[in-house]
C-alpha cells in the first residue's frame, strides 16, 4: 500500500467518522427521535420562511430533512435522516447520503425539505428503490430573511427544493447528487 493510497483511506475514513459522530440521529432512539426534529424543523421553516406555507398547501407530500451533516476535506461526504409527510401525516421515514470530491474543506449542517407538487412525482420516489436529486429539481431561494422567490411556473415543477438553517464552515448547499433510501428507524 503506498503512502497515496493510505492518505486516501485516511481522508475517506476520517469523513465518514466525522459525520457519523455529529448530532444527525444515527444511533438515535428511533422514530420519536426523527418526528420530533421533523416537527422542529417545519416550525423553523415556516417562521422564518413563511412562504413556504404556500407551497405546503399545494404539494402532494413533503419530505424534511431535520439535520444534515456535510463534512469534507479533498473527499467529503453528506448524511441525515427525515420523514415524508403526506397530509401532515408521516408515512415513511428516509435517509440521505452523498460523496463528494473535490476542492473542499470544512463540515457544516442544514436542513431541507423537498415539496412533491405532484402525485406523479410524489409516486416515483416512494416506488424508486434509491430517489437522486438531480437536474429536475427546482430549488426555492431565499431572496431576503423571511421570503423565498417562487413563481407560478415553479410551482408547476415536479420537485421543489427549499434548504434553511444552514450553519458550519463549508460554503455553500446542494442537493444535487443526494441519494434518498427508505430506511426503518
Amino acid at each position: 500500500m503506498t503512502a497515496f493510497t493510505r492518505r486516501r483511506f485516511l481522508a475517506a475514513a476520517s469523513t465518514t467518522a466525522a459525520v457519523t459522530a455529529c448530532g444527525n440521529g444515527v444511533g438515535s432512539a428511533g422514530a420519536e427521535r426523527i418526528d420530533g426534529r421533523v416537527d422542529a424543523a417545519f416550525n423553523f421553516m415556516y417562521a422564518t420562511l413563511p412562504d413556504t406555507q404556500v407551497l405546503a398547501g399545494k404539494a402532494a407530500g413533503i419530505l424534511m430533512m431535520p439535520v444534515v451533516t456535510e463534512a469534507g476535506f479533498g473527499l467529503g461526504g453528506a448524511y441525515g435522516r427525515g420523514a415524508l409527510r403526506i397530509d401532515d401525516v408521516t408515512v415513511d421515514y428516509y435517509s440521505t447520503s452523498e460523496l463528494s470530491f473535490g476542492l473542499q474543506a470544512g463540515g457544516q449542517q442544514y436542513s431541507h425539505a423537498l415539496f412533491f407538487m405532484t402525485q406523479p412525482a410524489l409516486m416515483n420516489f416512494r416506488t424508486s428503490p434509491g430517489w437522486t436529486a438531480g437536474a429536475d429539481l427546482e430549488y426555492a431561494v431565499s431572496s431576503n430573511a423571511r421570503a423565498i422567490t417562487t413563481d407560478t411556473t415553479s410551482l408547476l415543477t415536479p420537485v421543489i427544493a427549499v434548504i434553511f438553517g444552514q450553519a458550519g464552515l463549508l460554503a455553500g448547499a446542494s442537493l444535487e447528487g443526494q441519494k434518498y433510501s427508505r430506511i426503518i428507524p
